[in-house]
């Protein structure tokens, strides 16, 4: 793990005021997962839109080094999934972070199957942060 650790890893003015933007238009998908994630509910703080690097995670949980993307119907070409792909690698790789996605679908017919999800990542990061 990386000693020094920036909570936007070097992200750009640029970046960063996509982010402001993304946030004030969120997908139906994104604010369903937020109600679920904010006010540290999973007993963590996560962000929406928060930019790191030259990448926007859709949420980020910075103490657990954690993003959380929510995929819509464009995530489904292959060429998309495979940027998705080598995004998600370029992040954890540079940045010791850990990537896991949703799809649009999946937040809104499965909410709590999600959550579950994310709170079984929460707690492997908990064990990997700790060590």
């Amino acid at each position: 793990m990386k000693s020094s650790f920036s909570m936007y890893c070097n992200a750009t003015d640029s970046t960063i005021a996509m982010a402001r933007e993304l946030r004030q238009r969120p997908t139906e998908a994104e604010k369903i997962l937020w109600q679920a994630l904010r006010q540290k509910r999973l007993g963590y703080r996560f962000r929406r839109q928060h930019p790191i690097d030259r990448f926007i995670a859709d949420f980020y949980c910075h103490p657990l080094r954690l993003i959380i993307e929510v995929d819509g119907g464009y995530h489904n070409s292959l060429s998309q999934r495979e940027h998705d792909e080598d995004r998600s690698y370029e992040i954890m790789l540079n940045y010791d972070l850990k990537v896991i996605r949703f799809t649009n679908e999946q937040v809104m017919q499965d909410l709590l199957q999600v959550v579950a999800r994310i709170q079984l990542e929460i707690a492997g990061r908990e064990r990997y942060i700790m060590t």
